[in-house]
């Protein structure tokens, strides 16, 4: 599964990519990404985060990782997946070689998802590679306000499917996944269990949740704190998702 898009994404953008590298790592998806800024790395990061397999495709040589701020993450990612290129040592970096090997990342994938671009971004150009390689592409939508969802939702407009969770993707890469699957909760308190199942039900974000189940925000903490150490749940950016 490739995972694309802008480099000055928002906080929604990063977590969005994050949470669906993470969840679908989980089950088995290796996630094929850039290794840029915004979007790509936190895909790297939420996969490997899940324990999973991740390739990162460069636009520049072999021994020339771009940016020089992902070193660690490169670390990692050659520990627990690949970094490649088709471009060998001393090779001279052109801003070109960025949408030249868009190709690849697309190419090495069974679908594409991309979280969000603006109507001049670079991914586009995966997008478009996509659609020529007859792959499945699924789109974030967003606020229609933004900048950066002008190009996403312009992609939903002409036929992208629509990324609601991860659901839609293990399904069209033929990977059965029972979401009715239940995990013993009989350690937890009523209201630990309350804050898991609303969780599970989708609201991840701590707002949200005191909201719903109107408790206070002391009462989330506490039962937050004994999910995570417990590995009910784990954090994902802002927000929570079940293991």
């Amino acid at each position: 599964m490739a995972i694309v898009g802008a480099r000055r994404c928002t906080k929604y953008g990063e977590e969005i990519a994050y949470r669906a590298a993470y969840e679908l790592a989980k089950r088995g998806v290796v996630i094929v990404s850039g290794m840029a800024y915004g979007i790509d790395a936190c895909a790297h990061r939420g996969c490997l985060d899940a324990g999973g397999v991740t390739v990162a495709v460069l636009g520049t040589a072999i021994d020339h990782l771009y940016p020089r701020s992902n070193l660690g993450l490169a670390k990692r990612i050659r520990e627990k997946g690949a970094i490649i290129s088709e471009y060998g040592p001393g090779f001279e970096t052109r801003a070109y070689n960025f949408q030249v090997r868009n190709r690849i990342v697309s190419g090495l994938a069974d679908a594409v998802l991309i979280v969000e671009a603006s109507n001049s971004s670079g991914t586009l150009g995966t997008y478009e590679m996509a659609i020529k390689q007859g792959k499945d592409i699924f789109v974030v939508p967003a606020d229609i306000t933004r900048p950066m969802s002008a190009g996403t939702n312009r992609m939903l407009r002409e036929g992208a499917n629509p990324y609601i969770d991860e659901t839609d993707i293990l399904a069209s890469l033929g990977i059965k996944f029972d979401n009715k699957k239940e995990r013993d909760l009989s350690a937890l308190s009523e209201l630990e269990v309350r804050v898991y199942e609303a969780i599970r039900g989708g609201n991840q974000v701590a707002d949200d949740i005191v909201r719903k189940l109107d408790i206070s925000v002391v009462d989330f903490n506490c039962a937050i704190t004994t999910l995570e150490l417990g590995k009910y749940v784990v954090p994902v950016g802002q927000s929570w998702a079940v293991t």
